[in-house]
């Protein structure tokens, strides 16, 4: 059986993890901790991917993307391209996963005492280090299972990471798409093995998430 899939996967939800939990602190901050206008547009628009079709995201992101669009032909001219290359699967599963780890990184740092924030403030720490010493280390927990959280749903990415990466095998085809690449070629025994190992891995991260969901302060 072909690792590729597996190696591809991987790697990109590692990265896509990654990019998740830098944009997704930022962004779980500003909404747990400040209020300005459209706030509620924002928290609307982070969380889109969780109700539209897969395969809608997977169109906006063309547009955006594709060479067709302008910033799209701005990034061809500048040696990078997204389309059908294994970055269109990271943007893919990044947005897929941006929801579910802001989700609850936002219920994490609300959940973290004002009074405490504030005391350190007294103590003359700047903002960066209230939330580097206080805000960051209370709320972990929910922060690393927002983390978990998004690595399973990168992981799981199918839809919208068809529409922009494409299945071409060797290059952009992770595990989903290999699964249903077997399915439809009657492969049944590399079908089985994926689905297993899938399986296995969703468990495992649903379980990890549910441990460090119950936060404690």
């Amino acid at each position: 059986m072909d690792l590729f899939p597996l190696y591809l996967t991987i790697k990109v939800s590692l990265t896509a993890t990654l990019l998740t939990v830098a944009a997704g602190l930022i962004l779980a901050w500003l909404m747990a901790k400040r209020d300005f206008f459209a706030k509620d547009f924002l928290d609307t628009l982070v969380m889109q991917p969780l109700v539209i079709p897969p395969t809608v995201l997977g169109y906006y992101l063309l547009a955006v993307f594709g060479a067709a669009s302008p910033f799209g032909r701005l990034l061809e001219r500048l040696g990078i391209r997204i389309v059908f290359t294994w970055k269109g699967a990271v943007a893919a599963s990044l947005i897929s996963s941006l929801p579910l780890f802001v989700k609850p990184a936002r219920a994490a740092f609300e959940g973290v005492s004002t009074d405490l924030e504030n005391a350190a403030r007294l103590l003359g720490k700047t903002e960066l280090e209230v939330v580097r010493t206080v805000t960051l280390p209370l709320a972990w927990r929910g922060l690393a299972a927002g983390a978990v959280m998004a690595f399973a749903r990168a992981t799981g990415e199918f839809g919208a990471t068809l529409m922009v990466a494409g299945n071409i095998p060797g290059l952009t085809q992770t595990m989903p798409l290999a699964i249903y690449d077997a399915v439809q070629t009657g492969d049944t025994f590399a079908a089985n093995v994926m689905v297993g190992l899938i399986t296995l891995f969703s468990f495992a991260v649903l379980y990890a998430a549910g441990r460090f969901s119950r936060v404690r302060f």
